[in-house]
Order: C-alpha cells, then sequence, then structure tokens
C-alpha cells in the first residue's frame, strides 16, 4: 500500500475551524460495509444504530494546556515551546518541542509569563526539533503543574488556523476525559453529549473506558512512500482489568462493540490476544495499522473525517475497506462535510 493512495484534494474551506454548537449534532455519514450503502444523519440518531448491551469503547485521556510561549534570554526571541510529556517529575524535566528549533542551544534559558515568572533551561537536545527543558521552580509538584499549565493554552492542532478561544477549553476536550497526558483530544468522542450518553445509558447500552495518550504522532507528515517503512510515535496506553472484563463479555455474547475513534482501534488491536479476545495492557504501543488488516474485536467504529496523506485515513480506510472510504470521502467533499477534530463524525457499521 503506497502512501499517495491517501492523497485527495481537499477545500480548506471544509476543515472546521470552531466544532458544532451541540456535540451531538454534527452531521454523520453511515457506511455500511456489507452493502456499500451510504447515509447521511445527525450524529444523535447513533442511537437507532445499537441495540441494549452493546459496547462502546472510548479513551478517557485528557488533554492539557500543552503549548506555551516564552522569551529567549538575552535576545529576547519569542520562542514557542510544545510541552510532550513528563520525564522527571522530582526534577521537574519535560520532553518538549520548540519553535523555532534553530535558535535554541542546550544551556539557554527561557522565560514565560508575566515578570518572567517561569523559567526553564535546555538541557538536552533530543531530537532535531526536540529538546528536555528543566524548569525551575521552587514548591511542590502539584504547585508547579497548576502554574505550568496556567501560563500554556489549548493544544489545538496547527491546522485549525485560528487564536485559542475560551471555549476551547471546554470544546477540545471529551466529557469523559479523566487521565491527564494527552497533547491531542480523541476527536471521535467530542460528539458524545451528556444527554446522548444518558439516552445509550438507558437504551442498556455498555461503556468501556482505555486511556490512549494520544500525540503529536497523529500529525507527524509521512515521509516514503512505501508505508510499511513508516514508524509510528508510540503513545502510552492502558487497558484495565475492568475494560476487559466488559469487552470481552459483549464479544462471547456476540454484541456489537463499537470503537470510538482511532485511539482506541489502535488500542484494543495491540492488547488482543490470539484468541481474539482483549487482555489487560500498560505500556506503550506504536502500532500502524493501513490497509490491508484483519480486525479483530471491533464490529463498528466511529471517527472523524481526517486529513490527506493522514495515519489515521489510512486505519479508517483499513476498517471500512480502501475503496469504500475513498469514494465516501469524495461524496463528504461534495456534500460539503467538515473536516478535522472539530468536523463531522463518520459511522462505519
Amino acid at each position: 500500500m503506497k502512501l499517495s493512495k491517501f492523497k485527495f484534494n481537499l477545500p480548506e474551506g471544509l476543515i472546521a475551524s470552531r466544532p458544532a454548537f451541540n456535540r451531538d449534532e454534527s452531521r454523520m455519514m453511515v457506511i455500511h460495509r456489507k452493502t456499500g450503502e451510504i447515509e447521511h444523519k445527525i450524529f444523535k440518531e447513533i442511537l437507532d444504530y445499537f441495540n441494549e448491551q452493546d459496547v462502546f469503547v472510548f479513551n478517557n485521556t485528557r488533554v492539557f494546556p500543552a503549548r506555551l510561549y516564552g522569551n529567549k534570554e538575552k535576545t529576547g526571541a519569542r520562542i514557542e515551546v510544545f510541552l510532550l510529556r513528563e520525564l522527571n517529575a522530582e526534577l521537574r524535566l519535560w520532553d518538549v518541542l520548540v519553535d523555532p528549533a534553530r535558535k535554541i542551544r542546550i544551556g539557554n534559558k527561557l522565560y514565560f509569563g508575566d515578570n518572567d515568572s517561569m523559567v526553564a533551561e535546555v538541557i538536552d537536545n533530543t531530537t532535531s526539533r526536540g529538546r528536555t527543558l528543566r524548569f525551575l521552580y521552587d514548591g511542590t509538584h502539584d504547585e508547579f503543574k497548576t502554574a505550568l499549565f496556567a501560563l500554556g493554552e489549548t493544544p489545538l492542532p496547527k491546522y485549525i488556523n485560528r487564536p485559542v478561544e475560551p471555549e476551547d477549553e471546554v470544546r477540545y476536550q471529551n466529557l469523559f476525559a479523566t487521565e491527564e497526558g494527552a497533547v491531542v483530544a480523541p476527536a471521535a468522542g467530542l460528539h458524545f453529549s451528556r444527554e446522548l450518553m444518558k439516552r445509550l445509558e438507558i437504551k442498556d447500552c455498555r461503556f468501556a473506558f482505555l486511556t490512549v495518550h494520544s500525540g503529536l504522532g497523529n500529525f507527524r507528515e509521512i515521509d516514503v512512500e512505501d508505508l510499511t517503512k513508516h514508524k509510528m510515535d508510540s503513545e502510552q496506553m492502558i487497558v484495565n482489568a475492568n475494560v476487559t472484563k466488559i469487552v470481552n463479555k459483549g464479544k462471547d455474547d456476540n454484541r456489537n462493540i463499537c470503537a470510538i475513534g482511532t485511539s482506541v482501534m489502535r488500542a484494543i488491536e495491540t492488547a488482543v490476544s490470539t484468541d481474539g479476545h482483549l487482555k489487560e495492557f500498560e505500556g506503550w504501543t506504536n502500532k500502524f495499522i493501513f490497509p490491508p488488516y484483519e480486525f479483530n474485536l471491533a464490529t463498528s467504529m466511529v471517527t472523524n473525517f481526517h486529513l490527506p496523506l493522514s495515519t489515521l485515513l489510512m486505519m479508517t480506510a483499513s476498517f471500512g475497506g480502501y475503496d469504500l472510504i475513498m469514494s465516501a470521502y469524495q461524496k463528504a467533499i461534495e456534500e460539503e462535510y467538515r473536516f478535522g477534530a472539530y468536523g463531522d463524525a463518520m459511522l462505519i457499521v
């Protein structure tokens, strides 16, 4: 499978810059894998496609305010610092990306906030763009995290080409997000409102919550034509005993198991056992799913409309079938569906 097979012309105006007014009122394209039928619905009509004891698997990771702006010592140059993950809580070490990268060297100090209230020192160059920063802060770890996150803003993807607004803090976050650690929101979950979750509960659907701390690797450009040569960035994930119990019972009872988003699909395909059941897992995954691929657990999937050449599109095409999904994308463009994290949804059944 070649990278170029996932290229298509996406009008810039179809990339959603803001979410739908109500979470569950995005448009939803429904793809029927067996028949090739395509339906056009509103997201809250997802209720019509599921029955009692069907299982929804969600990602409960929580996005933290990862994008900071600081100034370099002496020159005062404005530097964007994107927090990736905490490396050492005691030493205040963080893995970060800096932009522009060429201006930053080991030993440089960066100043953040009014009156330079937070200072960081560059102590390592881990990659061409990445750095390790040591934040200099007196106080408890909780106080430090509170102060650091107060300086940050919601890390909207760069393709949402506008300043961050107060609403983004709430809307670029799933309602069930509890486990802090992501810098990318699992966008498929953004369509679920409290009312819709309650209606699914009343219908006696089952919810399982695993954790994948979604990272920037989702947006990294692929620079090889042969997809077998592409290496995904690793993401931390946790599948606990409660998740395995709910999902495996659903499988054994022949219920519909719906993966809410590509991060969930990657996680359950990482943690599936040879007998097709989900097993407990705590660690990292760099699983890259592209066509052709045989899925083991999920019988349906909710995902957004993804950008050209993205790994997210490749996984979607793996599950829905390459030809069907690519023709559905052309129809989505004709029908002016909205693409990206704040865009519309696709349900593949």
